[in-house]
């Protein structure tokens, strides 16, 4: 499906101004003259849709092995970087060396000038920026299409919102979520752009702006917003936020499971190599070896073969390797592999679990692991692979997490009609009990969204964070605290609000 890049392409074509343009110093709003272009871009519906279509492009982000661009630069990587701010602040993945400030994510030594943080903190509010603009202009849209292009830039804006709460967002009103913009800046010195509101308003937003994408859409798409990823992402947002609203999150979980719409694929790989699935819910697309529409990413996971700029920069903690030992069934091989000696280690439990092992879902197109020569294929930064942001089987667990309700444990059959879908098609039996506790469920979602840049939010939404990654720092020597829970809202930001902006604490 090239809709998405056809249209961008369009995008170029109806302006000479970069209205969608990645500058870093254009990232929270437009300057002024960029502001003006922007009265004259929006004149037709073919211009808002363009600019819908320019939002998935800020998701997207910018390949770091394009042509003419640097992997030291900060240039709008989008949700490239994103496994480094989750996976690697769980206790899922690592860095395989010390160098750089990639390896700070998973030692805990983060600082305000990461400029991976930085460059994902923009990448969000570009998303917010441009679907602000589109808000603001839908009105040169086709009557018959403006609430449906509202809801649709207002699904997008939740999206970067709730990535952004979670990452930086403290619970402490008196420091405050993270900046709220619902509307264009009148200037690059506005200050909204620089003011932290309380947490739950921050939620409040992404619920209104989730419930009008819920009203107003349908499930036309799976690479654009549609009525079920904007239940499934306002279910877990409730899931999420300050108070938790378990029964609103199991109704629309169960909304999504009635309509028959999504359902699991029945080999597991297929969910990552036979792109646009039915288990599929939204995705970010990418196209195999178009500089301009491929990802860079999942080239970095490699170590043995190395293929990305780096070495190894998602390799497997062996405590998770365990946990597939324990409770992976066929997702194991799917989901990670190790070459080596450490290959002859996946298949012995009486050994010692692998040191090296590699992330395998994602794995650059044209992989083959039968030719030891080239096992990546030929152009592996520049894979195809698209990015799975939310799908089926994370819903079904969700609705066991929902019928739960924080008590620890849940009996239901409608729960475990849920999590044990998920659990036969990894091969596995049934729940032994009929109960399924907290740590079965964190352990069913850690095994089969790994990789997924989950595994950190579920830490948080259960209440372990602290207690998993302070004994998973004990164990392998890093400096976890409290603070880290938490990332630094970056420097560059504090220095453009001319002090406004207020810095997480212990940073």
């Amino acid at each position: 499906m090239k809709y998405l890049k056809n249209i961008k392409y369009l995008i170029v074509a109806l302006t000479g101004i970069m209205l969608i343009s990645c500058d870093a110093d254009e990232f929270l709003n437009p300057l002024p003259d960029t502001a003006i272009a922007a009265d004259g871009f929006f004149q037709s519906d073919e211009d808002v849709l363009a600019g819908i279509v320019g939002i998935y492009d800020a998701i997207q982000g910018v390949n770091e092995n394009r042509p003419n661009s640097t992997s030291n630069s900060t240039f709008n990587r989008g949700v490239q970087f994103e496994y480094l701010l989750t996976e690697h602040r769980s206790d899922n993945t690592r860095s395989a060396t010390l160098e750089g400030s990639r390896a700070d994510f998973h030692r805990y030594v983060t600082d305000a000038n990461n400029i991976q943080s930085e460059d994902y903190y923009q990448s969000m509010y570009e998303i917010i920026f441009r679907a602000n603009n589109v808000i603001n202009y839908v009105n040169a849209a086709d009557a018959e299409n403006i609430a449906k292009y509202t809801a649709e830039a207002k699904f997008l804006r939740a999206y970067a919102y709730f990535n952004l709460v979670r990452l930086y967002g403290s619970d402490n009103d008196a420091i405050g979520g993270v900046p709220l913009v619902t509307a264009v800046a009148e200037s690059d010195e506005d200050e909204l752009l620089f003011t932290r509101v309380p947490k739950s308003v921050v939620y409040e937003q992404m619920v209104a702006d989730l419930q009008e994408a819920v009203a107003n859409l349908d499930n036309t798409y799976k690479a654009r917003a549609s009525k079920a990823a904007a239940q499934g992402i306002l279910a877990k947002v409730y899931l999420s936020q300050p108070t938790p609203n378990y029964t609103g999150a199991k109704d629309l979980c169960e909304a999504i499971i009635a309509d028959g719409s999504f359902s699991l694929q029945t080999d597991f790989n297929d969910v990552f190599y036979n792109e646009m699935n039915s288990e599929i819910m939204f995705v970010v697309r990418y196209e195999f070896a178009e500089p301009n529409e491929s990802q860079g990413f999942s080239s970095e996971f490699t170590s043995f073969i190395r293929q990305g700029r780096q070495d190894g920069l998602n390799m497997v903690n062996p405590n998770l390797v365990a946990a597939f030992n324990e409770n992976g069934g066929n997702r194991t091989a799917v989901s990670y592999i190790a070459f080596g000696d450490d290959a002859e280690l996946l298949n012995d439990l009486e050994q010692p679990v692998p040191e090296e092992a590699e992330v395998a879902k994602f794995l650059p197109e044209g992989t083959d692991f039968t030719n030891a020569d080239l096992p990546y294929g030929t152009n592996a930064r520049l894979a195809g692979n698209d990015w799975i942001v939310l799908r089926y089987a994370d819903v079904l667990l969700m609705h066991v997490e929902a019928i739960m309700a924080g008590t620890g444990n849940a009996n239901t059959p409608e729960a475990l009609s849920s999590f044990n879908a998920v659990r036969n098609r990894a091969g596995l039996a049934d729940d032994a009990d009929g109960v399924i506790t907290q740590d079965e469920l964190l352990l069913e979602r850690r095994v089969e969204l790994a990789f997924e840049n989950q595994r950190f939010f579920d830490l948080l939404r259960f209440g372990v964070a602290d207690a998993v990654l302070s004994a998973h720092s004990a164990e392998n020597g890093y400096s976890f605290s409290a603070r880290d829970l938490l990332l630094p809202i970056p420097s560059r930001e504090i220095n453009l609000s001319k002090g406004l902006l207020n810095q997480n604490p212990g940073y």
